[in-house]
């Protein structure tokens, strides 16, 4: 399966790293995330203020970091976590952290995504970490994406998967009639997002998901976002627009990188 959409904007370049792999090689999507992530750590230089990206991607991404301080090849970096369970897991590492009030402006932060479009705008949020997310990576100066070519898609909610929204617990369900009925002609659907014991997912920030499941294109997107974020109980959604600067892909044909 070739890492490719249908149709390339201009203005992106994607540059193969690898040379095809043998067919009778077959990777798992988590080694292909690991190859990504490792990639990406590439970028990072002693000295820097890193943002430290949460799910099953980035946590390869943090632990190579972690790796290579142990190493000795890697000194003087500070951490800016998305989530209690990446500060957990660089707190395990003995990655140095701090935050946003302490560190307003960060280098660079590495993080994946649960869908990118051609033009390298992101779903993120399906982990449940978007509020954090988008204010550690909404501060750096450069923020490179990691995702194997699974998340590739033409549309952003082009995978029927969820779109997350985070809301205030506080008449939840009214929130999420408001999102449904914004969308109404893009067949969308919302439902309350629960853990794995059946009871409302809450978010680091104490709040609930409202995921939302597209049938259609949502059109503009920056005209989308602005409409979501209007709706009273919304905190903030998981559509991370022009915010990546470098989306590194992997997947059968080896590392891809798109940049803006």
């Amino acid at each position: 399966m070739a890492i490719a959409w249908s149709k390339k904007p201009a203005s992106m370049e994607a540059l193969s790293l690898s040379p095809p792999m043998s067919p009778s090689v077959f990777l798992t999507q988590d080694e292909l995330k690991k190859i990504a992530a490792y990639k990406a750590v590439e970028f990072v230089e002693s000295g820097m203020v890193l943002g430290l990206g949460t799910g099953s991607t980035a946590k390869h991404a943090v632990d190579r970091i972690g790796d290579l301080l142990r190493q000795g090849k890697l000194t003087n970096i500070v951490g800016i976590p998305t989530s209690k369970k990446t500060e957990e897991q660089a707190l395990s590492l003995g990655i140095p952290l701090s935050d946003l009030d302490n560190h307003p402006a960060i280098d660079l932060a590495i993080d994946g995504a649960d869908e990118v479009d051609p033009h390298l705008n992101l779903v993120k949020g399906r982990g449940g970490s978007l509020l954090r997310e988008k204010m550690v990576e909404g501060a750096c100066k450069k923020f490179v994406c990691i995702v194997d070519e699974s998340k590739l898609v033409k549309h952003l909610g082009g995978s029927g998967l969820a779109l997350p929204v985070e809301v205030v617990p506080f008449c939840w369900k009214f929130t999420a009639n408001k999102l449904r009925n914004l969308f109404e002609r893009s067949g969308c659907v919302t439902k309350l997002r629960n853990d794995c014991e059946g009871k409302s997912f809450v978010t680091d920030n104490g709040n609930y998901i409202v995921d939302l499941y597209l049938k259609k294109d949502l059109g503009d997107l920056q005209i989308a976002s602005d409409a979501i974020l209007r709706i009273a109980g919304v905190v903030e959604h998981g559509m991370f627009l022009d915010m990546a600067t470098t989306v590194i892909v992997a997947g059968e044909l080896g590392i891809t990188i798109k940049n803006k």
